[in-house]
């Protein structure tokens, strides 16, 4: 299993550059935004979310630039993981009684799980 991506959440654009950029030296992506449909589908908040990409070799933050509460900060905020084989993972998953959302995104289908305790986790095949 190898940690892929990790998702957090930052107040605004200029926060999240002097942090991952300035500090942690990392590139940014030009920002993308995220459908309301989308947002809806994955973290349960309706409404369109600006995504910024920070990445070096070993790196990889997806940051959501948001003012909504902290729970909506808490729907947002995931960890990515790669595993070898999808569908023994979810078969594994459904045998542990674990939920996993598949979500339409296109031509491709994101796949997220949450831990017992609500955390969230995204999960692609390696």
């Amino acid at each position: 299993m190898v940690l892929r991506h990790v998702g957090l959440t930052c107040g605004s654009e200029e926060n999240s550059d002097r942090f991952y950029k300035d500090l942690l030296g990392l590139e940014k992506s030009e920002p993308k935004t995220l459908p309301a449909s989308l947002s809806k589908s994955i973290f349960n908040l309706d409404a369109e979310l600006v995504m910024i990409n920070y990445l070096n070799e070993d790196l990889h933050f997806e940051i959501f630039i948001t003012d909504h509460s902290q729970d909506s900060r808490r729907q947002i905020e995931h960890l990515c993981l790669e595993v070898a084989d999808l569908n023994d993972f979810l078969n594994k998953c459904d045998s542990l009684g674990v939920e996993v959302a598949r979500i339409p995104k296109g031509d491709k289908t994101l796949t997220f799980i949450k831990d017992f305790d609500g955390n969230l986790f995204e999960i692609k095949a390696g």
